[in-house]
């Protein structure tokens, strides 16, 4: 349930400039966005991770009992995370005006969400994955009971650090509350648990839901967080949840695209067999073309927020990061 993996170099992705549609349901044809002056998103988002690492680190301390706290850790921790769902909160919430210190409270808690998702998801009765950026996953190390309840204590310690240490002098209670409604609805029946739950049934033309619920949901609800914090307007925030989900989505296809040219025929089997991905079901061609159409739809969201000058510009930025993956972080972060 994921939009952001592991920090490591790899070939770029040159995606086609003009294309067809391909996937009639969720992708539309739309006219072409007009670039951005240029904005250095490398020390943007390095820079704030070294912020959100820290404190991550001061709000999960160990404590009894330790072996759940070790393993909550463990992988909020996991060194290579991108922490795109937090940067992008930020982001958002500096586009309206917000102060990032009452963002970073709320930032953290979608990292503890993510990494529970992520938890769950690599466990053997759902996607069986023994490994997570290059490591073993939460269960191969410390057993499936124990990355069980790591996941279940992360999700509540997420909302409780949002009401704990929001200063309500910078976020007034109706704001926060709006907050932990969205992030309830992303990771509940509705959002990113029924995407697991198709990518477990499979079954004919399931890519769509699969792709936007499991991966468009994080990146749709980052972004309107931070919205909601600053006091954005409703249609503003609606524009954020669409520009977030065709983010979230667009990353993960391009991952796929990535994982496919790099011979990794194991995972392309593995989505194949339950057509979860759109490499697996369309191929790499017309993949390539539904994630410069995702591309095209982001940045036309944004386009009706220029009123914002330049504080648009982190914004655009993932956008052409999630489709090009232009540099890589990991020099930055060790």
């Amino acid at each position: 349930m994921s939009f952001s993996t592991v920090i490591t170099s790899s070939p770029h992705v040159y995606l086609p400039k003009t294309t067809p549609r391909i996937i009639s349901r969720s992708i539309r044809s739309s006219s072409v966005s007009v670039s951005p002056p240029p904005f250095d998103l490398k020390t943007y988002w390095t820079a704030l991770i070294k912020e959100i690492d820290h404190k991550l680190d001061e709000a999960i301390p160990v404590q009894y009992p330790h072996q759940i706290y070790e393993a909550m850790r463990y992988s909020v921790l996991a060194k290579g995370a991108k922490r795109a769902p937090p940067v992008m909160c930020v982001a958002a919430c500096e586009l309206f005006g917000g102060d990032r210190l009452a963002a970073f409270p709320t930032a953290c808690a979608l990292e503890m969400v993510h990494a529970a998702s992520l938890i769950h998801d690599d466990l053997p009765c759902m996607d069986d994955d023994p490994s997570r950026r290059g490591l073993p996953s939460n269960h191969t190390k410390f057993g499936v009971d124990m990355a069980i309840l790591a996941g279940d204590a992360l999700f509540p310690l997420g909302f409780r650090h949002i009401v704990s240490h929001t200063s309500t002098d910078h976020v007034p209670e109706t704001r926060l509350l709006q907050v932990v409604a969205e992030i309830a609805r992303t990771v509940g029946s509705t959002g990113m648990a029924a995407g697991q739950f198709i990518d477990l049934e499979g079954g004919p033309n399931a890519v769509d839901f699969v792709q936007e619920k499991k991966f468009g949901e994080l990146g749709q609800c980052s972004a309107a967080c931070g919205g909601i914090l600053a006091g954005a307007s409703d249609d503003e925030i609606q524009r954020l949840r669409n520009y977030g989900r065709s983010v979230g989505v667009l990353y993960q296809v391009v991952d796929d695209i990535l994982g496919a040219k790099m011979g990794t025929e194991e995972k392309v089997d593995k989505d194949k067999k339950k057509g979860k991905s759109y490499v697996s079901v369309y191929g790499v061609a017309k993949a390539m073309e539904v994630a410069e159409d995702l591309r095209s739809q982001a940045k036309k969201e944004l386009d009706r927020l220029e009123k914002y000058g330049d504080k648009v510009l982190p914004l655009y930025s993932f956008v052409d990061y999630a489709a090009d993956r232009g540099f890589n972080l990991g020099d930055q972060l060790s």
